[in-house]
């Protein structure tokens, strides 16, 4: 292959993994082999200069930019810092700074790289005003509403000498307890897992409802301040000086002074790394002084005064005993590998999960292999390659079953998606029993004692084989079960009882419509108010449902039309679980705003925009997306667009601030 085949090949792969990483949060690669390809393309085009393409991906950095967010320009650009991948190329850097200050005395601050999404925050007067993530570098998403929500961020600092405006930088992260409880829920849901917290915290601050952001407790780090009046002219002082202004910094920060201390450091957290509570990828090391910062000052993409060194990922070779291939609550069959037992960031790994089809036969897996298990910062196994020297020769490859494993079916599979799928939904074993436990779990109807083994039990005996059949149990047929006393009965059918208060959003989520979460189930029962309704309605309708789309809305559509379905819904609806949106959230609490049109623009301190639309309604009002002639008036927040503010401006529509809309109501 020549050169320029070589860098448009490059160029295009690089483009594509950019893509993945930044916008879609779902990387194919890992951020080594990344830069390695990317270090091959810089490589190419310094030797072809006649090859120059001002877009290739060696003249940009990704972007996380996002519809739905107002995007705004930094103030400073947020610049990537230089990737090392050992020891060696660390000393190197630190001789090349040692060159460029001609032998004058300097300090290293070593810290640790956070492996979470970037974050810069600008405060004024101690307040926070906003926060904007990297984005491209230049521009960046504000997304100061979800910001607000994590707690270990000050929304006004402690008392100090802090400038009067600054900007700190930081990640936002998603701590390994909080990812894990994310994950246990997702696989319980059959969603697809975050690969690990760096995707789940980025994923998570791109959310539109605020109060889920808040639900998943995001933690943040802060590593660098920026301001034209900082308090010292070093960095490791500056940032000692933010976490007493109430900033959450690394402890790992150290001021190192030779090469040999910077090796310790690196040797001492390659190894301590693994028991801090939030991920990390690697150390990064910054000139401390910022007047020899800026005499060093910055290449076209990072400043030459720091470099980042990234961890090698953990990877160990195991023999494959076999793989199994196991059906879910949706009928997704998914191959795991069953592996003999390996040490991997200090836990046994026996099972790791293949995925699909797809990846299986891209890993060209065969009986008896010896495979590499990789976890890289995650907490989820992975399968990342095969060493095919010690193939047992003539071994056979292993092929996806084409029958359900549980019931025999015929797989199907599902169109757009890499999932195959039995379905056989209302015969197949753990489809069913994963049906039942999933109705009474906690976040559902909240049945309290009707888990995975009890749901077996009462599939097995032949008492409940649809959802529907739940609610005509009794004392004495719980009893006859198994391991089951009357205590445990007593508890199962007031649980039963209770369920019935349950409101309406949590009883769609409990159906099991396929891709329907808890969020979405939220945003339908606002939408449909009823079950009556939402079975009237067609595919367009339901697509026009916030969150919902094309592809949901025809499995909502289909789930309602089943005659298993539609028979589970008339058993709840004659049991007395709720089959519509309670009326009191209905009903308007007064005529406020009676007759008005509004519009919400910006971001809010007292209540989410969801919850002001929520309460425009009870007052009378309408609620609507874009300022016309029609509007009463913009419910103006923080950072409202200045596009809608000429607007209002030039139809002369009133703009009113939170305060002035809750002073209003309440008056009145």
């Amino acid at each position: 292959m020549d050169a320029k085949q070589r860098i448009e090949e490059l160029r295009s792969e690089l483009n594509r993994h950019n893509h993945n990483y930044y916008v879609l949060n779902a990387p194919e690669i890992t951020d080594l082999e990344f830069d390695k390809m990317l270090k091959e393309l810089e490589a190419l085009e310094r030797e072809h200069p006649e090859l120059y393409d001002p877009l290739s991906p060696t003249q940009r950095v990704g972007s996380d930019l996002t519809k739905g967010f107002e995007h705004v320009q930094h103030q400073r650009p947020m610049m990537s810092l230089a990737n090392t991948y050992s020891i060696e190329e660390v000393d190197d850097w630190a001789r090349r700074i040692d060159k460029s200050l001609e032998g004058e005395e300097y300090g290293i601050v070593g810290e640790m790289k956070f492996d979470g999404t970037s974050i810069s925050i600008t405060y004024r007067h101690g307040r926070m005003v906003r926060a904007v993530t990297r984005g491209d570098g230049t521009m960046g998403d504000d997304v100061t509403a979800n910001v607000k929500t994590i707690r270990s961020i000050p929304l006004q600092l402690m008392p100090g000498d802090w400038p009067e405006e600054f900007e700190i930088r930081g990640e936002i992260l998603m701590p390994w307890e909080v990812f894990e409880k994310l994950n246990a829920e997702r696989a319980y849901n059959e969603e697809p897992l975050f690969a690990n917290p760096r995707n789940a915290a980025s994923g998570t601050l791109k959310m539109q409802d605020s109060r889920e952001v808040s639900r998943r407790h995001l933690d943040a780090r802060f590593y660098y301040l920026l301001s034209d009046n900082l308090p010292f002219d070093n960095h490791y002082e500056n940032m000692l000086a933010a976490e007493h202004w109430g900033f959450k910094v690394s402890k790992a920060m150290t001021v190192l002074h030779s090469l040999q201390e910077l090796d310790d450091y690196i040797a001492y957290w390659d190894e301590h790394r693994k028991s801090l509570p939030v991920a990390t990828d690697g150390l990064v090391f910054k000139v401390n002084s910022l007047r020899q910062q800026l005499n060093l000052g910055y290449t076209a993409k990072s400043p030459r005064w720091a470099v980042a060194y990234k961890f090698n990922p953990e990877r160990e070779l195991t023999p494959l005993r076999f793989v199994s291939f196991e059906t879910g609550r949706m009928g997704i069959v998914t191959p795991v590998a069953n592996l003999e037992p390996v040490q991997l960031s200090g836990t046994i790994v026996k099972r790791a999960s293949l995925h699909n089809n797809d990846i299986m036969q891209e890993l060209d897996i065969h009986e008896g292999d010896s495979l590499y298990v990789e976890k890289a910062g995650e907490i989820i196994p992975q399968i990342t390659g095969v060493d095919v020297s010690k193939r047992i020769p003539g071994a056979a490859k292993i092929m996806f079953v084409k029958e359900c494993p549980e019931c025999g079916t015929p797989l199907t599979r599902i169109y757009g998606e890499a999932a195959w799928c039995c379905p056989n939904k209302y015969g197949c074993r753990p489809q069913i029993t994963g049906r039942i436990e999933h109705f009474c779990a906690r976040r559902m109807m909240n049945i309290d004692g009707i888990g995975e083994e009890t749901a077996e039990l009462l599939y097995e005996s032949g008492l409940v084989e649809r959802i529907g059949q739940l609610y005509s149990l009794t004392v004495d047929q719980l009893m006859a079960l198994d391991r089951m006393g009357e205590k445990s009965a007593v508890r199962i059918i007031e649980g039963m009882e209770a369920s019935k208060s349950v409101p309406f959003e949590r009883v769609i989520y409990a159906l099991s419509i396929p891709n329907v979460g808890e969020t979405t189930a939220k945003r339908i029962a606002k939408s449909v108010v009823s079950m009556d309704r939402m079975q009237q309605m067609s595919v367009e309708e339901l697509a026009a449902i916030p969150d919902v789309g094309p592809i949901i809305a025809q499995n909502i559509f289909d789930f309602l039309r089943d005659p298993v379905n539609i028979r589970n819904i008339e058993d709840l609806r004659h049991f007395g679980v709720q089959m519509e949106v309670d009326s009191a959230k209905l009903a308007p609490t007064g005529n406020a705003l009676e007759g008005k049109t509004i519009v919400i623009s910006g971001t809010f301190s007292h209540h989410s925009r969801d919850e002001y639309k929520d309460i425009i309604a009870a007052e009378g009002g309408k609620n609507a997306g874009s300022i016309s002639k029609k509007t009463s008036f913009v419910l103006a927040g923080e950072n409202m667009g200045p596009s809608k503010r000429e607007k209002c401006e030039s139809l002369g529509i009133p703009m009113i601030s939170e305060d002035e809309f809750l002073n209003m109501i309440e008056s009145k």
